[in-house]
C-alpha cells in the first residue's frame, strides 16, 4: 500500500497532463487498472488515515481533521486495523513513513498490528519551521516558534520504541522518501518466503517539499516536480523489489493519496483538475483520489474502472483476498464493501455503494453521493476564490464562502454523536466508535 500525501487527481501522468514524467506509474497503469471514481472519506490527514486502516468512515470511529503534537487521542485499541488483519493470518506487517493517527505510545503503530515502523508521527510541516511561523518570523525576527520538534520513530511490536532522530532537520526531510523506500525494499526481501503486507505512507508531496540531490531539478517543473518524480522513484522501487522475489504474481500493489491538493501553496501543491478545489473541502478535488491498483495476471492490464469506491473498501476487500475474516459483528459496522469484482475487471461488475456519505469540519455532512447524483447540503468552506496559490512554500490566504443546496449530476463517468470529554493533558484518549446501525440515509422534497 503506497499512500502519498496531499497528491492531486491529476498530479501523475495516467491522470493529467503532467510536464513532468511519471514512469514507473505510467508502468503500474499500463500494467495495471486506473481508478477514476475513488475516493477517501475526508479530505485531511487523519481523518482520511484512520479510515483506510479501519475500513469505516471516520465519524463511526471518532477522528476527523489532523491530529498534531498538542493532540490527547489518537486510533482506539478496540478498533480492527488493516494490520491487524493481516496478522490474524501470519503475514509479516510493516509501515515506513507518517503515521498521524496518534503520537502517544498506545498509539503508534506497533500497538495496532505492525511488526515493524519507521516514521515520522504527524506531518511534515509540523516542526519548528512551520510556514506560518516562517511568515510570522519575517515580520518579527525575534519570533518562537510554537511547534517542538519532529521527532523520526522506530519501533518493533513487543519492544517498545526509540526516538531515532529528536529533532528532524531540512537535510533529513531531503532523505526521507529514499529512507523510506529503501527500507520498504529491505522488509520486501527479507520477506521472501512468507506473505507479507507493506505500508509505505510517504509525507510528500505535502508541505514543506524537499526532494533528495539525485532529483533536485530534475523535472524542470521546480519543485512540486521534482518531488511527485522522486515519488514515482519510489514505485519502482517496490516493484523492483516485488518481481526480484519472484512474487509478482501474487502480490498486490494500490498507489492512491489520503487527500487532494492543499491548493492555497499554488506552486508547491498540485492540481484537482477537472475537479473543483481541493484538500480541506468535499467538492471533488478534495477527495477524489488518482489509484492504481497491480497485481500480475489478476488484475486486468492497461484497463480503466470508472464505478465509485473508497479507501474504507480496502481491508474488506484484502479480508475476503487472503481469507481474513471481516471484523464486523452486531456491535461493530464496518462501512467498506468488498470490490474485488472491480478491481479484477469482472464485467457485469458495479459499485457496491449505493451512497457515499461526505463528512468533514468535526462531523458535518457537506456531501451524498452515488455513480450519478451529487447532494450538497448548505455548508461553509475554504476557497481561494479563483485566486491563484503562494509561491515559494508560502501559503495564499482563503476565504470562507457558502455552498448552497444543489444536486450535480454526472454524464460520465437518531443516535447522538459522542463528543469529547475533558481530560487532562497528560491524559490520552481513545476516540469513541459511533453506533453500529448504519448512517442515516438522506431525504428531500
Amino acid at each position: 500500500m503506497i499512500f502519498i500525501d496531499d497528491m492531486g487527481y491529476a498530479d501523475i501522468h495516467p491522470f493529467g497532463d503532467t510536464k513532468y514524467p511519471t514512469a514507473n506509474l505510467d508502468r503500474m497503469a499500463a500494467e495495471g487498472r486506473r481508478f477514476t471514481d475513488f475516493v477517501v472519506s475526508s479530505a485531511v490527514c487523519s481523518a482520511s488515515r484512520s479510515a483506510l486502516m479501519t475500513g469505516c468512515y471516520h465519524r463511526r470511529i471518532g477522528i476527523s481533521g489532523a491530529l498534531g503534537p498538542k493532540s490527547e487521542i489518537g486510533i482506539s485499541d478496540a478498533e480492527t486495523t488493516l494490520a491487524e488483519v493481516c496478522k490474524s493470518k501470519g503475514y509479516a506487517t510493516a509501515i515506513f513513513g507518517k503515521w498521524h493517527l496518534g503520537h502517544h505510545p498506545k498509539f503508534l503503530p506497533t500497538a495496532h498490528g505492525f511488526d515493524h515502523y519507521y516514521g515520522i508521527p504527524y506531518s511534515n510541516d509540523m516542526w519548528p519551521l512551520h510556514p506560518d511561523f516562517l511568515t510570522k518570523r519575517k515580520k518579527n525576527p525575534a519570533a518562537k516558534s510554537p511547534w517542538p520538534k519532529l521527532p523520526m520513530i522506530s519501533a518493533t511490536r513487543g519492544e517498545g520504541y526509540e526516538i531515532v532522530n529528536p529533532d528532524i532537520q531540512p537535510a533529513d526531510q531531503e532523505q526521507m522518501t529514499k529512507q523510506f523506500t529503501q527500507r520498504a525494499v529491505d522488509f520486501i526481501q527479507s520477506n521472501a518466503d512468507q506473505p507479507f503486507f507493506l505500508y509505505l505512507p510517504h509525507p510528500m508531496v505535502h508541505v514543506p517539499l524537499y526532494a533528495s540531490d539525485d532529483f533536485k531539478g530534475k523535472s524542470g517543473q521546480g519543485i512540486f516536480g521534482d518531488v511527485v518524480m522522486e515519488v514515482d522513484w519510489s514505485v519502482g522501487q517496490i516493484m523492483d523489489a516485488i518481481e526480484s522475489i519472484d512474487a509478482a504474481e501474487n502480490t498486490l500493489v494500490i498507489f492512491t493519496s489520503d487527500n487532494g491538493p492543499w491548493l492555497s501553496y499554488g506552486t508547491h501543491a498540485g492540481s484537482a483538475a477537472p475537479f473543483r478545489e481541493g484538500k480541506g473541502t468535499m467538492f471533488e478535488g478534495g477527495y477524489r483520489e488518482p489509484t492504481l491498483m497491480w497485481w500480475k495476471g489478476k488484475i486486468p492490464a492497461g484497463t480503466t474502472c470508472d464505478k465509485l469506491c473508497s479507501s474504507i473498501d480496502l481491508l474488506p476487500t484484502v479480508a475476503k483476498l487472503i481469507g481474513a475474516e471481516v471484523p464486523e459483528d452486531a456491535s461493530r459496522k464496518i462501512d467498506g464493501k468488498d470490490i474485488r469484482p472491480l478491481m479484477f475487471g469482472d464485467e457485469n461488475a458495479s459499485s457496491p455503494h449505493d451512497a457515499f456519505y461526505c463528512y468533514y469540519s468535526g462531523g458535518e455532512l457537506h456531501a451524498v453521493r452515488n455513480e450519478r447524483f451529487k447532494l450538497t447540503f448548505p455548508h461553509r468552506y475554504r476557497t481561494l476564490a479563483g485566486r491563484s496559490g503562494g509561491d515559494g512554500g508560502t501559503p495564499s490566504a482563503y476565504e470562507m464562502q457558502k455552498s448552497d443546496c444543489r444536486c450535480s449530476i454526472w454524464t460520465t463517468m437518531s443516535q447522538k454523536r459522542p463528543t469529547s470529554k475533558t481530560s487532562s493533558p497528560q491524559s490520552s484518549r481513545n476516540c469513541k466508535r459511533l453506533p453500529s446501525e448504519p448512517v442515516k440515509t438522506w431525504a428531500t422534497n
